[in-house]
């Protein structure tokens, strides 16, 4: 039975995060997306991981069990250092097979950074060391580099990132089987890249809140183990890995080169012609990920490999009902519109991708589910993101945002 995955989330122990990312409340907000299986990220954390050796049920081979969700083992590393005369700083996630395996892997990289300052530790060494490190403690840990794009800290960084996964991995990379695209990218454009056909595209939420659950997944039909999982990805079978929810790319924070403090956001042939400075102050601009993707390509924008795993666009939840009815995401008239519908029909993705516009109407109002509705259909114009500063979905004009917003039961 397909279920859908999650793999990269963060704890409360991991800077610039919620207090509320803790199992408990993390399990709630797994039911109301309908997620199966999370990450449990942060397991190089002490206290993170003393919570889930004291929690979790060992479930089948490799999974664990909590709160009625199934959990892979998880963590988000920063490899910081220096190499061919360049700064790197590139974040990867590993997965475990077991808890006893992550405290081997746990007393290996203790030895590169401190484990307890920060859920996403800083180690200082090389990607291609700890893969080899890894290695030798179990085959069966995988690491995949995270939101492979973004400008500061990603395998392709613009920043501080490589031209290549072999660059960055060395030997190691016949063994690095996946990469996150991250918010800002799509499989569309990560299929650009001839190099990156063996490669499978996995997508996460990089969640820092519980309400961030699964704005990008995977879902999978195969065995819930380990092993299973992992294989699917590596093989690309498409039988077992079905496909990847993702962000309209230009709504992620860095799709677009710009400049926050001036608030100048530039297309990457723009940003060319600008010499990659700032038309306001003359600095450099932060160069996005589609002006990363654009430099490396060596494919045109439409291409499609053959076999590759499809992929929807999605929008939050949360974010079609501010939109619809014009308040805020983090408003009262939004959560209890989102828990009206989860109430309903069981689940955020069953929302978004299956309940019908008339069913949708009935609870929460026509503007809602032609809302859900144009998204389904890919009738969705973003302002892209840039900077850091995150793109804007607009479901409606000027005009259609004026008319009285009708909220059905309430």
């Amino acid at each position: 039975m397909p279920f859908v995955a999650d793999f990269h989330i963060h704890s409360k122990y991991s800077r610039a995060t919620s207090q509320d990312m803790d199992l408990e409340h993390v399990v709630q907000s797994a039911r109301n997306k309908g997620i199966g299986l999370l990450g449990s990220g942060d397991f190089t954390h002490p206290k993170w991981l003393a919570e889930l050796k004291a929690k979790f049920t060992l479930l089948g081979v490799g999974l664990y069990e909590y709160g009625g969700i199934s959990w892979i083992l998880t963590s988000e590393v920063n490899n910081i250092y220096s190499k061919n005369g360049k700064g790197r700083r590139v974040h990867n996630i590993l997965f475990a097979p077991s808890l006893e395996v992550v405290e081997e892997i746990n007393k290996q990289l203790s030895r590169y950074g401190a484990l307890d300052v920060d859920g996403r530790p800083i180690l200082s060494f090389p990607c291609s060391r700890m893969a080899e490190l890894l290695r030798k403690i179990s085959t069966q840990i995988a690491v995949i580099p995270g939101h492979a794009w973004t400008p500061h800290y990603s395998v392709f960084g613009a920043n501080s990132g490589f031209n290549s996964l072999e660059e960055c991995f060395e030997d190691e990379t016949p063994h690095i089987f996946a990469i996150e695209t991250g918010l800002s990218s799509d499989p569309l454009m990560n299929w650009r890249l001839s190099k990156l056909d063996r490669i499978a595209l996995v997508s996460n939420s990089d969640a820092h809140s519980p309400a961030k659950l699964g704005r990008e997944a995977n879902v999978f039909d195969c065995e819930l183990s380990y092993q299973g999982i992992l294989e699917a990805i590596r093989t690309k079978d498409k039988s077992k890995f079905l496909m990847t929810y993702e962000f309209f790319p230009e709504e992620g924070k860095y799709h677009y080169d710009g400049h926050r403090n001036c608030g100048i956001v530039l297309p990457p042939q723009e940003a060319v012609r600008a010499k990659n400075l700032c038309p306001a102050c003359g600095r450099k601009l932060t160069i996005g990920v589609a002006h990363r993707v654009e430099e490396l390509a060596d494919r045109p924008e439409d291409y499609h490999p053959e076999n590759a795993i499809p992929f929807k666009h999605l929008v939050p939840l949360d974010e079609i009902l501010s939109a619809a009815l014009s308040v805020g995401t983090g408003t009262e008239t939004v959560a209890r519109q989102y828990e009206a519908l989860i109430r309903d029909f069981g689940s955020e993705f069953e929302v978004l991708l299956k309940t019908s516009k008339e069913e949708i109407s009935s609870c929460a109002g026509t503007k809602v589910a032609e809302a859900v509705v144009r998204v389904r259909k890919g009738q969705v114009k973003v302002d892209p993101g840039y900077d850091g500063v995150y793109g804007k979905i607009r479901l409606f004009d000027s005009e259609e945002k004026s008319e009285k917003s009708q909220l059905g039961l309430f």
